[in-house]
């Protein structure tokens, strides 16, 4: 156990990052799976620019690698406009 005032501290709010990372980063990868579900082109065109933009959130952050969202983006756009 921690000994000193910060220490604590920065155990409670390294837990609520903690948390916070974890539910946005599955909450992305939901939007990802549902997006590449969609079978419909005009659907998946309109829900695409959603989720890339929480993918670059997510890079902005460092919960992902910036080429990691990347490549994302590309696959996603890449099977949007293949359907």
């Amino acid at each position: 156990m921690a000994n000193h005032k910060s220490a604590l501290k920065r155990i409670r709010s390294n837990e609520k990052k903690r948390v916070l990372n974890r539910y946005q980063h599955k909450t992305t990868r939901n939007a990802i799976k549902a997006l590449r579900l969609i079978e419909d082109q005009k659907e998946a065109a309109d829900k695409l620019p959603v989720v890339v933009s929480m993918i670059d959130k997510l890079a902005k952050k460092n919960i992902i690698h910036d080429n990691k969202a990347s490549n994302l983006k590309s696959k996603l756009t890449k099977h949007v406009s293949a359907l």
